[in-house]
């Protein structure tokens, strides 16, 4: 018994050499074939791979927020305007407004205290303004002056005369002399 196993443990010698090429190529197939089902099962999951490092890399860099005060412009949020619903019917006709009385509109007027006419052309006009307090309602007397023009250097100190807003006639006068109301005694 023991010649009979060391005649199975040592392999039999190969009668041909056509005999030894057709073993090596038995052989050789199903490393072949199990690299290519290696390769294969390699390849979805190396292509997994690389789909989740494309997938993470452009969410990496659109997600960090930088701690400077401008972002570029593509990493802004996006605002959105609310449409405007589409116009219906028919546009109203342009219709010209009345015009006011006065080619201008309607001016400002004051009634004062000329003062000084010491300017030529120029009277200097206190106007008393009486108002309430907003909050306490206390009467409040205030009082301011205005440079109005005269043109005929007609008002003397001391009159009661209405003046008129107008254009900028120089640095101080803004207003006019429309009437004396009373002359001074």
């Amino acid at each position: 018994m023991a010649e009979e196993e060391k005649n199975e443990a040592i392999p039999a010698e190969p009668e041909s050499l056509e005999e030894t090429e057709t073993e090596a190529a038995a052989e050789d197939e199903p490393a072949e074939q199990t690299a290519a089902v290696d390769a294969a099962v390699e390849e979805p999951a190396a292509a997994a791979e690389a789909e989740a490092t494309e997938v993470e890399a452009p969410s990496a860099s659109a997600e960090p927020k930088r701690k400077g005060k401008r972002l570029p412009r593509r990493l802004r949020p996006q605002k959105t305007r609310p449409s405007r619903p589409a116009p219906t019917g028919e546009r109203k006709p342009l219709v010209r407004q009345p015009k006011p009385e006065h080619e201008r509109g309607r001016n400002q007027e004051r009634r004062g205290v000329v003062v000084s006419n010491a300017m030529d052309k120029t009277i200097v006009v206190k106007v008393d303004m009486i108002k309430s307090h907003p909050r306490y309602k206390k009467v409040v007397r205030r009082s301011a002056k205005f440079h109005a023009h005269d043109e005929q250097n007609a008002a003397n100190v001391g009159d009661l005369v209405r003046i008129v807003e107008t254009r900028p006639l120089s640095a101080t006068k803004r207003w006019r002399l429309a009437e004396i109301v009373e002359v001074a005694k």
